[in-house]
């Protein structure tokens, strides 16, 4: 049988243990405890008032900092580049305003743009495989030197993309090879490219611009909202990956093809090309990069890293994870001396002198 007694023992002590509770609570306690739950809600709202003033005066000192940094670039980046030709390749979500203040500091730092190219989505896009494969293909007769039978797709086009804006007339160094307006068109008809303007000046170096070129909150961000909007995410972070292999592929053939190619984009994240080229060993002692190049510092880094990797020093510059140093050593290089190459005869010897006298038949 069911001892009563004992439930109404039990309910007398838990309702006993409620009144005491209360009576204390409303009692004797009553000012302890709220005094310590006010102590303690004022405790953090100060906590996040000295956080706010400190945030504050932290954005206010970088604000300065960039300010005086813009003002004395001109005397820093003087020189640096020695009158070197210089393309810039855009790949994934860059900033308009970063793209033209990149441009600006390489101007500052006695260099030119000699193109400004995007990668358009259909490079990247997964349902355009066969449609790359045989654009690549029908550009291999006209590159010299020929990619490696095993290159792959984006190792094939983004070798024409480089030649294309690197490539000299043999016999004119100022003036782009003949087939380079070929490959240039092919690229842009197929809408694998985005550029304004005939490329007619080869460069001498590159400059790989890579987004999301913000800080590193909003890149992560854009990054989660991104696969949240996808209605495949695998399919979104497959896009994203392809575009990292582009924008490496992209990044070797320009090492390949001329003096040096610096990698820039902004706060360094997983998918972001600068923190997967520092995380590769092999492409960290090849390619030079920059993080945080949203910000006057990074802009200004971009042409220095350049110079010195011309100059044979491969760096890794910013606050990002990675970075063997903040900014670049200034390095001034000696102005580039371009020269035609001269065609030779059946026999192997130069090509005849011109006749002082001007009366040769």
């Amino acid at each position: 049988m069911i001892d009563f007694r004992y439930h109404i023992v039990s309910l007398i002590s838990v309702f006993l243990a409620l009144a005491v509770g209360i009576a204390l609570g409303a009692g004797p306690l009553k000012e302890s405890i709220g005094d310590t739950l006010t102590g303690q809600v004022e405790q953090l709202r100060q906590e996040k008032d000295d956080m706010r003033v400190a945030l504050d005066v932290t954005s206010a000192d970088l604000a300065r900092t960039e300010t005086v940094l813009d003002e004395l670039a001109p005397t820093v980046l003087a020189g640096a580049l020695g009158e070197r030709r210089v393309a810039v390749i855009e790949v994934g979500d860059v900033d308009p305003e970063v793209l033209d203040e990149v441009g600006r500091r390489v101007g500052q730092a006695g260099g030119t743009v000699t193109a400004n190219v995007a990668v358009a989505p259909a490079w990247t896009e997964p349902g355009r495989g066969s449609f790359r494969q045989q654009i690549a293909g029908t550009l291999l007769e006209y590159l010299d030197p020929v990619p490696p039978e095993d290159a792959g797709t984006d190792a094939e086009l983004a070798e024409a993309l480089v030649q294309a804006l690197t490539r000299a007339e043999p016999t004119d160094p100022d003036a782009t090879a003949d087939e380079t307006d070929l490959i240039m068109e092919v690229l842009r008809e197929a809408e694998l490219v985005v550029t304004d303007e005939q490329v007619t000046v080869p460069a001498d170096a590159v400059i790989l611009v890579t987004g999301p070129t913000v800080a590193l909150p909003e890149a992560q961000e854009a990054a989660i909202e991104a696969t949240a909007d996808a209605e495949d995410p695998q399919e979104q972070a497959d896009q994203v990956e392809a575009l990292v292999q582009v924008a490496a592929a992209l990044a070797s053939s320009a090492q390949d093809r001329s003096e040096g190619v610096v990698v820039a984009g902004g706060a360094v994240i997983e998918t972001n090309v600068v923190q997967r080229i520092r995380q590769d060993d092999d492409a960290a002692r090849r390619l030079a990069t920059v993080d945080g190049v949203h910000t006057v510092t990074g802009q200004v880094s971009v042409p220095l890293a350049l110079a010195a990797r011309i100059a044979g020093t491969v760096g890794h510059y910013g606050p990002g994870t990675g970075a063997t140093g903040v900014v670049p050593a200034p390095v001034v290089l000696e102005p580039i001396v371009r020269v035609a190459d001269v065609p030779e005869d059946e026999d192997g010897e130069d090509g005849d002198e011109p006749d002082p006298d001007g009366d040769e038949e």
